[in-house]
């Protein structure tokens, strides 16, 4: 039975402290437990791991003050991962600890998306490396850009020292980066977007993108999922917008905080984006390329199809940042206005 619930959290406790620098990176080692916020690797005080067996209890059990909830490392992984499902979570502890998958758990299927998992992986572990956005230079390139976001928004992290590997030369460095989470509909994390960013100030005294050839890049299984800003999982999403670009979705989220929006990362994505359930209305912000248009007219026809009505918004500039930023949020709230149903700007709009 080594690949039962029990057996994978006795390995991994064996190797309790080299388990919390991966998947708890926020924490530090205080004697012998590890210090951090949550399972979920905030930074804080409140949960402690045992790092070493003693007469109080088995390595990697630990116990957070703040809530009373208590685990083992297996819990620590799902957390800290986004994993729902108990396969997903065995899974990556034995890749942690190198233990091959039971042969009967292994399809042809399993072999050919080997690749798409690796990556699912590897945004899911990023992400939780990373920290929560308020306080950061991640904030304060969000609002240089004119986009105002609550803390509820849970797809949003920042790395200080984030990779970025130059893909002609192959030489790396380590940047600070915004990491966008990209979720499937039931809240799980199957890729990431990540945005390099610079440590200076630009000409104009705000941060801005690094000087990259490509300082925006994605990771993972991105096709029919979302950078989602306020989606609840599980919860019918009657009304929706949805678009390519995370700053576009975000700056019409600034400006309408009760709208579920959805940041597909591309046109070809776009077109593929699995709508949520109870969705009648889809509003489709545009940009001005061409990609894009088919992006649109591909996403519309799936809607009708589904038997959900699309309408289209469309920017006085090239996208809704512009907007935001040049015209102001009051001018994008009036040209918004003029372009939702009714009851829809009565809704999400501020009032006047």
């Amino acid at each position: 039975m080594t690949g039962s619930a029990s057996e994978l959290a006795r390995r991994l406790g064996d190797h309790a402290e080299a388990v919390c620098r991966e998947y708890l990176s926020n924490g530090r080692r205080v004697g012998n437990h590890w210090i951090i916020g949550d399972a979920r690797n905030t930074r804080g005080r409140s949960m402690h791991v045992r790092l070493k067996a003693n007469a109080k209890g088995a390595a990697g059990k630990w116990v957070d003050e703040a809530t009373s909830e208590f685990g083992d490392l297996l819990d620590v992984i799902r957390e800290s991962c986004g994993l729902i499902e108990f396969r997903d979570v065995a899974d990556e502890a034995r890749r942690f600890l190198a233990m091959p998958r039971p042969q009967s758990q292994i399809s042809g299927a399993d072999r050919q998306s080997a690749a798409v998992r690796g990556s699912s992986d590897a945004a899911r572990r990023l992400f939780a490396m990373a920290q929560r956005v308020a306080g950061t230079l991640a904030e304060r390139y969000l609002a240089s850009r004119g986009i105002l976001l609550t803390a509820r928004e849970r797809a949003l992290r920042f790395h200080p020292g984030c990779y970025y590997r130059d893909l002609v030369t192959g030489e790396t460095q380590t940047l600070p980066a915004l990491i966008a989470a990209v979720t499937s509909l039931d809240g799980r994390i199957t890729g990431l977007q990540r945005t390099y960013l610079s440590s200076g100030l630009d000409p104009n005294g705000k941060i801005g993108k690094a000087q990259l050839a490509d300082p925006r890049r994605s990771l993972g299984n991105l096709l029919g999922n979302a950078i989602w800003l306020g989606l609840e999982p599980g919860t019918p999403v009657p009304v929706m917008a949805a678009g390519e670009g995370f700053e576009t979705m975000a700056s019409l989220r600034t400006v309408m905080p009760a709208l579920p929006v959805a940041a597909a990362t591309s046109a070809n994505h776009l077109s593929g984006l699995t709508f949520p359930p109870g969705c009648r209305r889809l509003y489709i912000a545009a940009d001005a390329d061409a990609a894009g248009r088919n992006g649109i007219r591909r996403l519309s026809q799936r809607a009708g199809e589904a038997g959900i009505l699309a309408m289209v918004l469309r920017p006085q500039l090239g996208d809704f940042n512009d907007d935001l930023r040049h015209l102001g949020p009051r001018h994008l709230v009036a040209r918004l206005g003029d372009q939702l149903a009714p009851d829809d700007a009565r809704r999400f709009l501020p009032p006047g």
